[in-house]
């Protein structure tokens, strides 16, 4: 059994820091500081719900990205809109021929609608969430109607909102929709044998059932994605001498002598969704960084989140079908078992199974896209 898991990712035919909404919006640096603001934005808000899994966050980022690409793509008649290219995707609002508009504007449009649809208030949720949209929309809005024909504003927000309700529609049948509902159901029989996963002791959830078992059914952005191979496991041994029980007995011996700064960095990528955005938000968060960083243009910043968030939203669906195929014990189970039953992680375990690595999985997507 590897501990990495390369994806092979599509590239599409395109041609851990605090959200800060005081901050000065007027210096928009080439275009990204709408991107960035509203990614970050859109992190803020998957950390604080209720609702953060990692892989409904990362169905929202896929959503999200493609949305801000798709309000801005006109902007730029070297691009591509992913219409007819994308699973079932064949209802995208066209532009006004000779209109003008403000992109912008539609980009902050899309986000702040589609945002708010992937994450509603209801009983269960504070209205904080759909504040903090609301105050940087406005924000963005009000700096943007200074020099704009109030008839191009008009436009470009219609249109942004336009773009917004025909994902958000098109999302409603890939199997993930309001997925917060279920995340662990009640129905769901274990297999019994050795080698499957146990509730850990020592666990980030408390429940004793497995996070979304059937997300590896669902609708994937890109077809071919669900034709992607299952990759190998290691064949399940209690013998010293095999692989499968190395595996287990290297995990052990390295979290006995763990050093503070390896300790450190395995906080950092834990990924707790009850203290962080999830993986598929830590991917999202690196795409942040290397628009800021390249001082990517507007139209390439969307680009970025949109092949990032479609490329994780793929990659948590092809992982999850993999996981539920072995059902496959984490360390906590097999070392208790075979090397030590008084052994506990560093790191609380997630509620789900272990091979393969979600976080390896959507990092290498990520990766991937990121240097193409």
């Amino acid at each position: 059994m590897k501990s990495y898991f390369t994806l092979i990712i599509f590239v599409l035919l395109f041609g851990c820091r605090k959200n800060d909404l005081q901050e000065d919006i007027t210096d928009y640096s080439r275009g990204t500081n709408i991107a960035t603001r509203w990614g970050d934005l859109t992190l803020d808000v998957i950390k604080t719900s209720y609702r953060n899994t990692p892989t409904y966050s990362s169905r929202s980022l896929g959503y999200m990205g493609l949305c801000m690409y798709e309000c801005v793509v006109h902007s730029d008649s070297s691009k591509k809109s992913l219409y007819g290219q994308l699973n079932g995707l064949s209802n995208l609002p066209s532009r006004e021929g000779g209109a003008e508009y403000n992109w912008k504007v539609a980009l902050n449009s899309g986000q702040e609608t589609l945002l708010k649809l992937l994450y509603p208030v209801n009983k269960n949720a504070s209205e904080n969430e759909h504040n903090k949209i609301d105050q940087l929309a406005k924000k963005i809005l009000d700096k943007e109607k200074t020099g704009t024909s109030s008839a191009t504003i008009d436009r470009s927000i219609d249109f942004g909102k336009q773009v917004a309700l025909a994902i958000f529609n098109w999302s409603k049948n890939d199997g993930g929709f309001e997925g917060f509902k279920n995340n662990f159901d009640s129905s769901f029989s274990f297999p019994a044998g050795a080698s499957f996963w146990v509730p850990p002791v020592k666990g980030q959830s408390p429940g004793k059932l497995p996070l979304h078992p059937y997300w590896g059914n669902n609708r994937s952005f890109l077809e071919q994605d669900h034709l992607l191979p299952i990759p190998n496991a290691e064949k399940y041994s209690t013998d010293k001498t095999s692989s499968y029980y190395k595996l287990y007995e290297e995990v052990y011996v390295r979290g006995l002598a763990l050093t503070q700064e390896e300790m450190e960095i395995a906080a950092w990528w834990g990924d707790d969704p009850s203290e962080t955005f999830s993986p598929p938000g830590h991917s999202y968060n690196l795409v942040t960084i290397a628009v800021k960083q390249s001082h990517a243009s507007l139209i390439k910043s969307a680009e970025a989140y949109a092949r990032v968030g479609l490329a994780v939203a793929d990659a948590f669906i092809h992982c999850w079908k993999s996981k539920y195929k072995y059902f496959n014990e984490r360390p906590s189970s097999y070392i208790k078992a075979n090397i030590n039953s008084e052994w506990l992680p560093f790191w609380p375990e997630p509620p789900f199974p272990a091979f393969p690595s979600g976080h390896a999985i959507q990092a290498s997507a990520s990766a991937v896209v990121l240097t193409d």
